[in-house]
């Protein structure tokens, strides 16, 4: 009996293992003509689809995924008539997803805590920025009065300031949840910062500090603890680029040489950062290639960053394209010191630098990067 017992509690956990890597995702959408529902899994560059279905003829869906993390959660986004409804999702999770209407704005969920918390953030966050819009419709209309004007300037200024406060009490309160990660990375219209630019890395610090204790294997980890690093480089270097103009790369090339920025002061610079495994990288040197041809001699010069980790392809690349410029690669991909100093978070990314070493343009292209080389050549 005791033998029987003790073969029935290893199956019974050998079978919990088993299904520990599973997620199911059901529900229900009514309200729209649309029929499809998508899954997106999101990365940190992009978001893929990974998988779709037909609502039946009461609205219902269902989704099987396997193989899914079961010790820290990732995002994903369920799509359904142009709306997009985060889940963080982790193996075991048995998630019901319902809407009626609008999907962001109406939706409820069971079966996910961490999903549950995203819903939490929207319904503030999401209702947040329809009231903005609402209030920017109204500021574009021609007939208002001044006074009509500054109320309304006044009423979206604190819309805004409220629905940030709102925001930062969900990070801070949650510190410790992959959901707190999502809130960070949300935007305000016409914002970069999350909340006081410089002082944002305390809550980037605040939630990596947190997570190492209850998701310590999280893939979000080190997405943050890179963002920190660039946020502390950045704040830094801000009196250095004050002494100097613009912060110093000093990185070898595929030589070995040890190339510095600071080396071209006095010409006009354009700092471009790239990488060997962009698959338009080729058009895009193509273009530069042509600009460099035509005002390499009136004193423009490219310093162009690789931020790979690969020196076999990049170096390949480079002798293949035939860059003719100063070309330059740690292989720390987006640990290098030069993504932390510029605060790189695309590519590509270009900074135009004058010959006086200040900055003058940023990601500029085509027609605009030669007329602002024209400008200061």
């Amino acid at each position: 009996m005791n033998k029987f017992f003790y073969v029935a509690v290893v199956l019974l956990m050998a079978l919990s293992s088993c299904q520990s890597s599973k997620v199911k995702i059901d529900g229900r959408f009514v309200g729209s003509e649309a029929k499809m529902v998508y899954l997106e899994q999101s990365t940190v560059l992009e978001q893929n689809t990974i998988d779709s279905v037909t609502l039946n003829d009461e609205g219902s869906f269902a989704f099987l995924l396997d193989n899914i993390d079961s010790k820290s959660p990732t995002l994903y986004h369920l799509v359904y008539n142009g709306d997009r409804i985060p889940l963080l999702l982790q193996g075991g999770d048995k998630v019901t997803v319902n809407s009626a209407g609008n999907a962001l704005r109406n939706y409820t969920v069971e079966g996910s805590e961490e999903s549950e918390l995203l819903h939490t953030f929207n319904a503030t966050y999401v209702e947040g920025m329809v009231a903005l819009n609402q209030i920017m419709s109204k500021l574009t209309a021609n007939d208002l009065s001044e006074d009509e004007r500054h109320n309304l300037a006044v009423e979206y200024t604190k819309q805004k300031n409220d629905i940030k406060r709102a925001q930062i009490r969900f990070i801070v309160e949650n510190k410790d949840k992959i959901a707190a990660v999502y809130a960070l990375y949300q935007r305000l219209p016409g914002d970069t910062n999350l909340f006081n630019g410089d002082s944002d890395v305390i809550y980037y610090r605040t939630v990596a500090e947190a997570l190492e204790q209850s998701y310590p294997q999280s893939h979000y980890l080190p997405l943050l603890r890179s963002q920190i690093a660039r946020m502390d480089a950045q704040i830094s270097l801000l009196s250095q680029v004050r002494e100097t103009s613009f912060p110093e790369i000093s990185i070898p090339d595929m030589y070995g040489k040890v190339q510095n920025l600071s080396d071209l002061e006095g010409k006009v610079i354009l700092l471009h950062f790239w990488s060997a495994t962009i698959g338009n990288s080729n058009a895009f040197n193509a273009d530069l290639k042509d600009i460099y041809a035509k005002y390499h001699d009136q004193g423009l010069e490219i310093y162009q960053v690789a931020i790979d980790t690969s020196k076999a392809l990049w170096v390949n690349t480079v002798q293949e394209q035939q860059l003719p410029w100063i070309s330059v690669c740690d292989f720390q991909g987006s640990e290098s010191s030069a993504v932390g100093a510029y605060n790189v978070t695309a590519l590509p990314t270009n900074y135009l630098i004058d010959r006086e070493g200040n900055i003058a343009g940023k990601d500029l292209s085509g027609q605009a990067l030669e007329q602002a080389i024209k400008k200061h050549i």
